[in-house]
């Protein structure tokens, strides 16, 4: 480890010789001043740099005690993903000089590395990445992010872009049929100004002394999303600039690009390859734009004759696939673009597992389970993907989906834009109380009230072979809060989960046991329940119906395999003898079994 002194002192130097100036006050100057350097030194210090939460950090007692760019990037990339750090930052006293200072300690190390012969490259070549520098070969330059709706393709984009989109570095707009080169570009456009009045003879209206104002109509050159993002992108070209286009083949993308398509060819640099004249209201307008900006590499570029794109400036747009058919994207315009697919997946909010419910008439069916089995259905009507739906198709309250957003999303789409054109001869539309009618048709999931008919919902998901999970509110499931029941010492809510928790706590005593191993434990409490069988295995799981299937708890064990636990054929009647009472059989004998899983039963 170097002496922390020695490479503060290094620092110091660096900072005050060997970076140069963005706006040099006196153009003979290639370096920034005395008071700037000492600023960033300054703020590189723990005191400063980690004002926002000193706790956090309290591990790293000076910058300077770290030798490794490496180590430096990975603050670095902590720091400006935190939204705490991002508000110190920004202020406006100190903007950015608290990131800016740490970037520039990591290229000194980086530059240290290199002299040093530290990189391990063979060429001594530096670390590129976008983060810290203009241009990364491994980050797309264009990049279109397309999937079936829902999969998440713009939250995607947001996750990337996100603590750019903080410091002012991102530009958004939306494609659509209308969109057109001067709603992307820039147009001119009429606006009203006040101006003096004069009269006949030229001269000024006064009224009382005071000037006689009217208003004209002028035009004046308004700068769209993408002129917005190419000159934010050439003032600094330090940090990387973002332009993102949501839903691009809603438009007509040949009418809408122009000739800025041939800007999208990008050389080894990230530049374009080949530049495009801008015409003179366009040149007029960039002339202006770049008049204090330092273009010096690009002198066309800086007077407003030619576009080119910087290396710093990335495109990224979402494409919904269901839309495909509204304007076709052409082979060469897809050629310049990096396509990256969002799958179906399950969502996930920050590492944890989203577990979505659809409430129907006080029921809770598992969102999850209806995509994926929609999605067998929707792909073998249609033959293709392009129809599934996420899992953020549509939005959830609190985890839940109420039975009206889920009529007029995701029903709204199935009947409409899906199923209309295949028809609905399959048996998942069986409307078995309708004689005259016994399809299930769009308006028959409304009542004459315009409210939603929540038992057509049920009889819906009842075709999908679809069981409901534990109920909100008035199910026998739940047990009766004059009674507390618990498992080794943890409360039971609902009468079907004490199996899969007696389980539970099993497999967490047992943890060299293999799931099929459990299984065999298991088996023997099959007689306890209406149903053939209590526990089972990956293979037999696979097996079964999805209405059976589905209506089952799944328990990881040590071997990493699965095993499924039964939550239907359970009753619990202590106050009827009259009736059967598969818990108080199944809590009998698993007590006497002496599995190390008490569970009992107290009366409150």
């Amino acid at each position: 480890m170097t002496n922390s002194k020695n490479l503060k002192q290094e620092f110091i130097e660096y900072t005050r010789n060997c970076i140069l100036s963005r706006r040099p006050s006196d153009k003979s100057e290639f370096t920034i001043g005395r008071t700037a350097a000492d600023s960033y030194v300054s703020f590189v210090e723990v005191d400063k740099l980690f004002s926002y939460n000193p706790e956090k950090w309290k591990d790293i007692k000076s910058i300077f005690d770290i030798d490794s760019s490496e180590k430096i990037k990975e603050i670095y990339l902590e720091l400006v993903g935190d939204k705490e750090f991002n508000k110190v930052d920004c202020l406006q006293a100190s903007q950015y000089f608290r990131s800016n200072a740490l970037k520039h300690y990591y290229c000194f190390l980086k530059a240290r590395e290199v002299v040093l012969g530290k990189t391990g490259s063979q060429h001594g070549v530096v670390d590129d990445s976008p983060e810290f520098c203009q241009r990364n070969d491994k980050q797309s330059l264009q990049q279109i992010f397309y999937g079936a709706p829902g999969t998440g393709k713009s939250h995607a984009v947001k996750t990337e872009t996100e603590a750019w989109e903080k410091r002012g570095r991102v530009v958004r707009t939306t494609f659509h049929p209308d969109s057109d080169y001067s709603t992307f570009v820039g147009t001119y456009k009429p606006t009203t100004e006040s101006v003096q009045r004069y009269d006949i003879y030229n001269k000024p209206m006064t009224r009382d002394g005071v000037p006689v104002m009217e208003q004209i109509i002028t035009y004046e050159f308004v700068e769209q999303a993408f002129l917005q993002a190419y000159i934010d992108a050439w003032k600094n070209r330090e940090e990387p600039e973002f332009l993102i286009i949501e839903e691009i083949n809603r438009g007509n993308c040949a009418q809408i690009f122009g000739d800025l398509f041939q800007l999208l060819d990008r050389g080894n640099d990230g530049c374009s390859e080949y530049a495009i004249r801008a015409d003179k209201d366009l040149q007029k307008h960039l002339c202006k734009a770049f008049e204090d900006v330092e273009i010096a590499d690009y002198p066309n570029v800086k007077a407003g004759k030619e576009l080119l794109l910087p290396g710093n400036l990335y495109i990224r747009a979402t494409m919904n696939t269901s839309d495909q058919s509204l304007f076709p994207i052409d082979s060469a315009f897809k050629r310049r673009w990096d396509w990256k697919y969002v799958p179906i997946a399950k969502g996930n909010e920050n590492g944890t597992e989203l577990n979505w419910m659809i409430e129907v008439d006080g029921d809770l069916y598992d969102w999850w389970t209806f995509v994926t089995t929609i999605n067998k259905h929707v792909f073998e009507t249609t033959n293709s993907e392009d129809k599934q739906l996420g899992f953020f198709f549509c939005k959830a309250k609190a985890n839940i989906i109420s039975a009206e957003t889920f009529v007029c999303k995701v029903i709204f789409y199935l009947w409409n834009d899906v199923f209309k054109d295949f028809g609905f001869d399959d048996k998942i539309f069986e409307d078995n109380e309708d004689n005259e009618n016994p399809k299930l048709s769009f308006d028959k999931f409304y009542l004459a009230n315009g409210t939603v008919n929540e038992g057509k919902v049920r009889m819906f998901l009842d075709n999908l072979g679809m069981m409901p999970k534990e109920s909100t509110e008035g199910n026998s499931n739940i047990v009766d809060p004059k009674t507390k029941i618990e498992v080794n010492g943890r409360t039971v809510r609902f009468i079907n989960a004490i199996p899969y928790m007696a389980v539970e706590e099993y497999v967490h005593l047992n943890p060299g046991k293999t799931a099929q191993e459990v299984v065999g434990v298991w088996d023997q409490f099959k007689n306890c329940s209406m149903r053939t069988w209590i526990v089972c295995n990956k293979q037999d799981h696979d097996a079964m119906k999805p209405q059976y299937a589905n209506y089952s708890h799944e328990i990881k064990c040590a071997d990493g395999q699965s095993l499924w636990v039964n939550k239907d054929g359970w009753m619990h009647h202590p106050q009827n003898p009259n009736l059967r009472d598969t818990i108080a059989e199944f809590i009998k004998a698993v007590n006497d079994a002496e599995l190390g899983v008490a569970i009992t039963e107290t009366t409150l």
